[in-house]
């Protein structure tokens, strides 16, 4: 499952990050992407390190969908809801009652509301540095006890750690992690609209399935991006073929700081330091046992000055 990401960077540093190849006249290249900042109602991107669903995130699309003179293999950065919004929904969009921030793989092609998006091409990648992930699989636990892990792309550059934001010495040495998806454009009562998305999600193998029994649809490879982007060039079968168990991910355990939404701190993907923790669990446990303490033998004597037996 995919239900919380983290994406810290300003809209100018993820295009840079997303330099991508492009073949121009037989010839290839590397090119940006566009960007288009969409109203959205309102509700712009901005950078968190706790971001969940119905907050605004960053994903690529064809260029293709917004001009028939694009070819369809270049891309478009643009800002979008995390949550799809049926296009048939009507009212508020906060309050069309159904689940939309994950689409099972299994029943993409049978669902009412996600097939017709796979059939019009409107596929998608969200852009984010990794996503957090709760151990599900001990069921024993509370969910406010479960450990969390960070999961993210291995770095091509060793100096650049997830981290750590000051050994991100420019945009272009930071490794992105690429999510598939689906997206729509959803229009209210006078007209404005909004763009929004779902993130496709598929059962665990061993690889991940330790940690939880679904895992999102990550494409590790250029050419996993490009034929699930390229609407034009590649079917949607052949898209969906692109969809694999991730081989190269990596994780490490972060504290459940991050469990609160509104905690949104470089603290939310520290490494957890478990011998830290546990010196800070024994000192509380002794500060509440002396408390005990004096709390059953009453309030400590009062001290005498030397000026009351003068």
């Amino acid at each position: 499952m995919c239900g919380r990401t983290a994406c810290t960077l300003k809209s100018e540093e993820i295009i840079c990050s997303c330099k991508y190849k492009s073949k121009n006249n037989r010839e290839e290249k590397d090119i940006l992407p566009k960007y288009r900042n969409e109203y959205n109602l309102g509700k712009q991107y901005i950078p968190k390190y706790n971001l969940a669903p119905s907050d605004i995130c960053l994903i690529l699309v064809s260029s293709k969908h917004f001009s028939d003179n694009e070819d369809s293999s270049n891309r478009t950065l643009i800002p979008a809801l995390w949550g799809l919004i049926p296009r048939w929904h009507k009212g508020d969009y906060k309050k069309h009652g159904l689940t939309t921030n994950n689409a099972r793989l299994e029943t993409l092609e049978s669902s009412k509301l996600f097939n017709p998006l796979l059939e019009r091409g409107k596929r998608c990648v969200m852009v984010i540095e990794g996503f957090y992930e709760w151990k599900t699989t001990n069921s024993k636990l509370k969910s406010s006890e479960r450990e969390v892990f960070f999961i993210h792309m291995p770095q091509i550059n060793e100096h650049v750690k997830m981290e750590d934001k000051s050994t991100w010495k420019n945009c272009e040495q930071i490794r992105l992690m690429y999510v598939a998806g689906l997206f729509d454009i959803w229009y209210d009562d006078k007209g404005d609209s909004i763009y929004s998305f779902t993130v496709i999600t598929f059962e665990s193998n061993d690889f991940l399935g330790w940690l939880h029994h679904r895992t999102p649809a990550i494409l590790e490879t250029e050419e996993q991006i490009t034929t699930w982007l390229d609407y034009e060039n590649f079917s949607r079968d052949e898209a969906l073929r692109m969809i694999k168990q991730p081989k190269t991910i990596i994780w490490y355990e972060v504290s459940n700081y991050v469990n609160n939404i509104r905690n949104q701190t470089d603290k939310c993907k520290k490494p957890l330091d478990r011998k830290a923790e546990a010196n800070k669990g024994i000192m509380k446990f002794f500060n509440k046992r002396k408390k005990d303490e004096e709390d059953d033998c009453g309030p400590s004597p009062k001290k005498q000055s030397m000026a009351e037996f003068e």
